[in-house]
């Protein structure tokens, strides 16, 4: 399975953030997405058991947003790239 992404260009700012050690992958309340696609998504690509990606998905729908992985720039593009995807609204701070 291949997974096709659009070029992205990004700024100075942005450059200069990804130099920091840590960034956090954000989970973005949407009006599209289902509990079951999101809870999916995170179970089979980010390995969250069912009660934590319930948990997540529960803190985005009533708080907009929830953090769900941290680790380095490149690492937490990647899973945003991936989850991107599959249709959900993630960002990287």
């Amino acid at each position: 399975m291949s997974v096709e992404t659009a070029q992205e260009t990004f700024t100075l700012e942005e450059i200069l953030a990804s130099v920091k050690e840590s960034h956090r992958l954000i989970l973005w309340n949407d009006d599209i997405n289902t509990f079951e696609h999101v809870i999916f998504c995170l179970m089979h690509h980010l390995q969250y058991s069912e009660s934590e990606s319930e948990r997540i998905a529960w803190t985005v729908h009533t708080k907009g947003k929830c953090p769900i992985l941290e680790g380095s720039f490149t690492e937490m593009e990647i899973y945003r790239k991936i989850l991107k995807a599959e249709g959900l609204s993630v960002s990287v701070e």
